[in-house]
Parts: C-alpha cells; structure tokens; sequence
C-alpha cells in the first residue's frame, strides 16, 4: 500500500492529529504500507483568523491533481476538512477515486465559539465533506453514536495509542511546587473550557503545559497556576511523571490522547462525563467523571498510580496502526472502488 494522507494539521503545530499521523507513519512498515503526506509545507500559506498557529493553504484542484498524479499513490486518506483535504476530495471526486477521511476535530462547535456561525450550518458542510467517502473514521463509541444521529454515514472506529516508554512513572520530580499537583496538557484556547479547571478551588498548584491565543488572558487572570509553555519528548514526560492528577476540562474533544499520556504516566483523571474521557476512562476505575470537577480532582487523588499505568498500557499505537490500515484497505479493496467513478454532486468545492 502506497497511502497519500493529506492533512491540514501539520507541524510545527502540537495537537493529537499530528501525533496520531507521525505514529501512523512510524508503524506504517509493520503493515506493508508507506505514508506520503500531503501537507500545508507543501504550499504558500497565511493563519488562521484567530487561530494563527494553523496555516490554511492556498491550493487549488489543478495543482494537487497534479501532485497526486506524481505520488501515484494505491489509496487516499483525508484526515482533515481544510484547504488541502477539499483539494484531494474533489480531485479524487473527479477522477473516480475512491478514498477514506477521519473526523478529528469538533470544528462546528470551535466556530460557534468564535463566531455567529450556527453548528447546524458547519455540520451540513461536514456532512457534504464525508458523504462520498467510503470509511469515516472516528476515535470513540460515543462519537460514533453521536454522528450517526447527526446523519453521518460509513462510520468506523480508529482508536489511538500512547507511546509507554517516554511517558512512565518517575521516580524524581520535577516540578518545585506545593503539592498536591493538578496538572492540565493541551492547547490554551477557549473551546478548551480552562477556566472551569483554573477556577477551581484545590490545595497544591495548577500547572499548566501547553500555549495558545488565550495564554496571555488566562496567566494575567489566574497568577497563582504556573504556566509553562509548549513542551514535548522528555521535557513533556517528566512533568506528567511530577503531578498528582490530570484535568481535563474540555466540553468538545473527540479523544484526547493527552489522556493516555496521563495514565501511561500514572496519573488518575478527573474530568466531565462527555465524549473523550468518559470512552477512555470507562469502568477502569483510573478516573473521576463528574459534573463537579472540583470534587472530580479531589477524589481522583486517592486512586492509586499502578493502576492508572497498567491501563494505560494496554493503548498501543500498533493496535491504532492495525485498525487505521485495516479500515482503509477494507473499505477501499473490499467495494471494488476503482471500477465505478464516484461522481458526488454535492461536493463542498462545487456547492461553493
């Protein structure tokens, strides 16, 4: 298999799409298989309108037909919803080639947010961007549940992994603060719902790893949590290694791999009752759900740390390999999809 995956989201951008596409590649020899990407490197780009960490190409069908043409790859993924994946949609729409996306990211929920955009208007677009596809892959039960009635079609499931060896249990401790450490990873930005977690009124110290447009506000409100910037590798891993629990407080994540960090790390999770945690958490007994996230972090302290790095282990980013590749090769070989075009009038590029 020579899989062209064409993703919007791309380094030096830190997010669970990124990562879950570099363990992709990684295991992608394990398979048979070799990943070409795609991406915003690739083309002239500017930011995004508040959100300037994310490049939108600028692209058109003609140059990324041609780019396909020269990748001569025997599959297509579209990972993402922006410039480059409408590019390939309608490249691959017009040529009678079939291919597979995933839904990563909650953006009708992000738009509303930031604008006066309705979610039903994104989600009609959303829907228009997968319907010709022959797989939609989603990382949870609950979001697959949540699509389907949403009118989402050919769904299937691709769960994500943790790398066990960098994030572990630490004897040492990094971090020179109060304790108990109540520690938060990912994108400081609003739809990542960090106030309900820095408003909280805990004993120890909140910490705080990642950056973000809302970093400036939320440090300048919240003085007494240390902010500690973007960190990856082992800089990333001694901090998971050095706090008490992980909180997780958004309302609008699909996943959240940094759970899985948490855990493999030895940390209890104290979070809301929604998609993401509550599919990763489950009945393991690792976490705390709760409506209350105060009293979520408070009682996750007393779960024990073994427990959490046992479960965390079992999320191996071979197993998300073997299900990624798998779905693509069965939705793809197993319909026959080069012998009939596949002719969608209803596409997102044409409809504009």
């Amino acid at each position: 298999m020579r899989l062209l995956v064409a993703t919007d989201a791309w380094r030096p951008q830190v997010n669970g799409v990124v990562r879950s596409l570099e363990y992709m590649a990684a295991e992608a020899p394990h398979f048979g298989a070799e990943i070409v990407f795609l991406t915003p490197d690739r083309f002239r780009s500017f930011p995004m309108p508040t959100y300037p960490e994310i490049r939108l190409s600028l692209t058109g069908p003609g140059r990324v037909a041609r780019m396909v043409e020269e990748i001569a790859p025997t599959h297509i993924h579209i990972a993402t919803e922006g410039p480059i994946g409408l590019a390939v949609r309608f490249v691959c729409s017009r040529q009678g080639r079939a291919f597979t996306t995933s839904y990563h990211t909650r953006f009708p929920e992000y738009v509303a947010a930031r604008t006066p955009i309705p979610q039903a208007w994104s989600y009609r677009a959303l829907r228009r961007f997968h319907r010709a596809s022959r797989a939609m892959m989603v990382s949870t039960p609950s979001l697959e549940r949540e699509l389907t009635v949403r009118g989402f079609k050919n769904i299937v499931r691709w769960t994500r992994g943790v790398d066990t060896e960098l994030f572990r249990p630490r004897p040492e401790r990094v971090l020179e603060v109060t304790s108990p450490v109540f520690l938060y990873v990912g994108r400081v930005a609003v739809e990542k719902n960090l106030e309900a977690f820095l408003s909280l009124d805990l004993p120890g110290t909140k910490v705080i790893v990642g950056d973000g447009p809302a970093r400036a506000e939320l440090e300048g409100k919240y003085p007494e949590a240390r902010f500690l910037g973007a960190l990856t590798g082992e800089d990333l891993a001694r901090v998971y290694a050095s706090s008490d629990v992980f909180v997780f407080p958004s309302l609008t994540d699909t996943f959240g791999i940094v759970l899985l960090e948490a855990l493999a790390s030895g940390l209890p999770v104290a979070a809301f009752p929604v998609t993401g945690p509550a599919d990763v958490i489950g009945a393991s007994g690792c976490g705390v759900l709760k409506p209350d996230l105060r009293e979520a972090a408070l009682e996750a302290l007393g779960i024990p740390k073994d427990r959490c790095r046992a479960y965390g282990e079992t999320f191996t980013w071979r197993e998300s390999a073997r299900q990624f590749f798998s779905n693509i090769e069965s939705a793809i070989e197993g319909e026959s999809a080069r012998s009939a075009p596949v002719l969608d009038p209803d596409s997102v590029l044409q409809a504009g």
